[in-house]
């Protein structure tokens, strides 16, 4: 057992890894699954917007003196490129480009973006996005719609025939405090369950408010002024990826979710702490100290990584190099792609471009 686990906060953050794991990989899918729920009128709209009241589990840990800390403190820093979500492309002969990491949630810190970001997007010429389809949310809806495969299960089963009857018992009840009866989603996939799950009830509420998270805020924004808006993926390649996910994985994340009940809002207000900070490269050496035991566990984080994470980042970074070579870009994706030896900022010095951290 690690030194992680021995500690109160430690057995927490064992409980929370699944839901790690899902919001630093499939969080754009997420916010748009959350949104489709939102206008299906899954989870209405409150009269008020409740607020965010999560603690900073890393603050905790740091108080508490724990050694866990210093050790995703020290991993942390040996990510490459793992300080900062905000950076310039150069190369010669052409106007600059610049990366802004983003977070893909509406809390007005997120949303302020960091200093210089708001001028370099005023003065970009083409605005890169991971999916230009969220601009248009209801158009986007019913274009997965169209494709019921995607977000539901066909082959005849419910979610409540795939789990134990103690695991149903949870789901329900987990359900019924964000409003929704478990026969009005039984044949969703788990991942899009996730989203009414793993998402803060002040994030959902701001959802159903229509207040944009930050990548559509910053579409719009271009969209407004007349700029191109070029997408990087479709939704349904997003969906695609997260369905290559054994189920079983998919299974576990969400109930274990559940079973977080309120402190889902400690770890999104940790996360979103982290972002603000700039420390990105904490996030996944947070992720895997606090792992349980055992190569299950181990195998089914390398799918996520692999399938929704870093096979994303070589997509991407591919069908953004004609863009980004004709300079003056501002390029904003999930701020998880950034870091790391096969992140965007590395792969983007493999294809000859200058890039450095702005702040």
């Amino acid at each position: 057992m690690t030194p992680a686990l021995a500690s109160p906060t430690g057995a927490f953050m064992k409980r929370a890894q699944g839901f790690v794991l899902w919001l630093i990989a499939a969080a754009h899918v997420l916010a748009l699954a959350s949104l489709l729920l939102v206008l299906g009128s899954l989870s209405p709209a409150r009269a008020e917007t409740p607020a965010c009241d999560g603690r900073n589990l890393l603050d905790e840990m740091k108080a508490a003196k724990s050694p866990v800390y210093d050790q995703i403190v020290a991993e942390g820093r040996k990510v490459p490129n793992g300080k900062g979500i905000f950076w310039k492309i150069e190369k010669d002969g052409l106007t600059p480009s610049y990366l802004l990491g983003t977070m893909h949630v509406s809390d007005p810190r997120v949303l302020k973006m960091p200093l210089g970001a708001a001028e370099a997007r005023s003065k970009a010429k083409t605005i890169i996005i991971e999916s230009d389809e969220v601009i248009d949310e209801k158009r986007a809806m019913a274009k997965m719609l169209a494709k019921p495969e995607l977000m539901m299960l066909t082959d005849g089963s419910t979610i409540d025939s795939l789990l134990s009857k103690d695991d149903v018992a949870l789901l329900e009840t987990g359900l019924k405090a964000r409003g929704v009866p478990l026969s009005a989603v039984s044949r969703m996939r788990p991942w899009m369950l996730m989203a009414l799950v793993s998402v803060p009830a002040c994030e959902l509420a701001r959802k159903a408010q229509n207040v944009a998270f930050l990548d559509r805020k910053i579409a719009e924004q271009a969209t407004a002024e007349g700029k191109p808006v070029k997408g990087l993926e479709t939704l349904e390649e997003q969906a695609a990826a997260l369905n290559a996910i054994p189920i079983d994985l998919h299974l576990k994340s969400l109930i274990e979710t559940i079973k977080l009940g309120k402190r889902v809002d400690d770890i999104f207000e940790t996360l979103t702490e982290v972002y603000l900070s700039g420390e990105i490269g904490i996030a996944m050496p947070m992720l895997k100290a606090v792992a349980p035991d055992g190569t299950e566990d181990e195998a089914g984080y390398g799918d996520f990584e692999n399938l929704v994470v870093s096979k994303r980042n070589h997509i991407m970074a591919e069908r953004a190099a004609p863009i980004l070579g004709q300079g003056g870009a501002f390029m904003a994706v999930g701020a998880l792609h950034l870091p790391g030896e096969e992140g965007l900022v590395e792969l983007f010095r493999k294809q000859g471009f200058k890039v450095t951290a702005v702040n």
